[in-house]
C-alpha cells in the first residue's frame, strides 16, 4: 500500500510538472514521458497485489477438496538475450506453477495429471477456473497451471519476456515435468492437456512438438491462425506481437515468423494424439474462422484422431463452455468425458449432477 501511495504521490508531482512547463517545450515532452512510465510500473504493481489477493482466494474456493501449491521452477533461456555476454545471461528463465492435489489422494497409488495452460496475450492462472479446477480434483485429477514467460502479476521483468507461441510451450512442457519428477502419485502415463484460448494454442503446440508426453488433449476455442488474427484485430493488439524479441515485426514483414507460430499452418507436426477441439460462432476474441482453418487443415493432411464441435451462437460468446449456466456445464461434460476416455480418473462424473455436486456444491 505504501508503493501505491508513493506511486500516486509521484505522479501528482509529475502532472503538477506538466501544467507548469510551456506547451511544445522539452520540458513538457519528458514530463509526459516520465508519466508514461510511472503508470506502466504502478499498472505492474497493482498485478502484483491483485495475484496475490487471488491466491489467497483459491484456499477460500478450492480449499475443502485439494492441497493447492504454489512452486518456483524453470524452463528454457530466453529466445532473445538483450546483453548474450551479460551476467546470468543464458541461464533458465524462473516462473510460477500452481498445483491442485486432490484432499482424499491416497499416497500409496497414481493419479492422472491435467496440465492447464492459461490464455491470454497477457494473462495469469486465477479463480476465473475455481469451479473447473474443482471439477477436476473431484474426479481425482491432479492439476498443474504454469505461469509462463510474459504472464501477468508478476512484475516488469515477467511480463516482457513474453515469447507466444516460442519458448512459453516449453514453460507449460517444463510443469508436466516438475509434477513427474516431484510426485510420485503422478502416473507418467495418464497425462493430459488442457486449455481455452491462448491456452489451447498452447495445448495443440504441446501435442504437436511433444506427442509422446501426452495422452490426450482438449482445445478450446483455441487461437489457430495469428496471420488472419493480424488481419481482423486492431493496431494495439497487433502491437503486442510486433514488439515482442522473439517476433521483432508485423506480420506482413515476417509472414514466416507467424506461420510458424500459427497451428492452423503447421498441422503436419500433429502425430494423432486424441485431440477435441471446441469453437462457438459468435466468439467475439478468437473468431471462428481462425478454428475452422485448423480443422480444414487437419483433414486436408488426412490427419486422425481429432473431433471437433463448432457451436451456433452460444451465450458467453467465447467463454462459452467455462460458464455457470446448465448448457456450459453439459458441454464440459463433453470435454470430461473425452479427457476420461484416456487418463481414466479414478471417479469419473457419470452426469451434470455429479458435475454439479463436485463443483458447486449442490445437486
Amino acid at each position: 500500500m505504501k508503493r501505491i501511495i508513493c506511486s500516486l504521490m509521484l505522479l501528482n508531482g509529475i502532472a503538477f510538472a506538466v501544467s507548469e512547463a510551456q506547451p511544445g517545450t522539452t520540458e513538457l515532452m519528458d514530463a509526459i514521458t516520465r508519466i508514461n512510465s510511472s503508470f506502466q510500473s504502478l499498472s505492474h504493481r497493482f498485478d502484483v497485489i491483485e495475484k496475490k489477493v487471488d491466491d489467497i482466494y483459491w484456499y477460500n474456493k478450492v480449499g475443502d477438496v485439494a492441497y493447492i501449491d504454489k512452486v518456483y521452477i524453470t524452463g528454457p533461456p530466453l529466445a532473445v538475450e538483450k546483453n548474450p555476454t551479460g551476467q546470468g545471461a543464458g541461464n533458465p528463465v524462473k516462473f510460477w506453477t500452481y498445483i491442485f492435489i486432490p484432499k482424499d489422494a491416497d499416497p500409496a497409488k497414481k493419479y492422472p495429471l491435467l496440465v492447464f495452460p492459461h490464455g491470454g496475450v497477457h494473462s495469469d492462472f486465477n479463480t476465473y477456473y475455481a469451479h473447473i479446477i474443482r471439477e477436476m480434483v473431484s474426479q481425482g485429477y491432479i492439476v498443474t497451471a504454469a505461469e509462463y514467460r510474459g504472464s501477468t502479476g508478476y512484475g516488469a521483468g515477467m511480463y516482457n519476456m513474453i515469447d507466444y507461441g516460442g519458448l512459453e510451450v516449453q514453460d507449460v512442457d517444463a510443469s508436466r515435468k516438475f509434477m513427474i519428477d516431484n510426485y510420485s502419485i503422478v502416473d507418467k502415463d495418464r497425462v493430459g492437456i488442457i486449455g481455452w484460448s491462448h491456452g489451447g494454442y498452447i495445448a495443440l503446440f504441446n501435442i504437436f512438438e511433444y506427442p509422446d508426453n501426452y495422452k490426450v488433449c482438449f482445445a478450446g476455442v483455441p487461437v489457430s491462425d495469428l496471420i488472419a488474427r493480424m488481419g481482423y484485430k486492431d493496431q494495439s493488439y497487433r502491437d503486442l506481437f510486433s514488439g515482442q524479441p522473439s517476433i521483432g515485426k508485423p506480420a506482413d514483414q515476417n509472414v514466416a515468423e507467424y506461420r510458424k507460430r500459427s497451428p492452423a499452418w503447421q498441422v503436419s507436426k500433429y502425430k494423432g494424439t486424441p485431440l477435441l477441439i471446441h469453437t462457438n460462432t459468435n466468439d467475439e476474441d478468437v473468431n471462428v474462422l481462425e478454428v475452422e482453418h485448423l480443422i480444414k487443415s487437419l483433414k486436408a493432411e488426412g490427419k486422425t484422431g481429432f473431433s471437433y464441435e463448432i457451436f451456433n451462437n452460444m451465450p458467453g460468446g467465447h467463454s462459452f463452455d467455462r460458464m455457470d449456466y446448465r448448457d456450459a456445464k453439459e458441454i464440459r461434460m463433453k470435454i470430461y468425458n473425452h479427457l476420461n476416455r484416456y487418463l481414466n480418473p479414478p471417479k469419473p462424473f457419470k452426469s451434470v449432477k455429479d458435475l454439479q455436486k463436485a463443483g458447486y456444491g449442490y445437486n
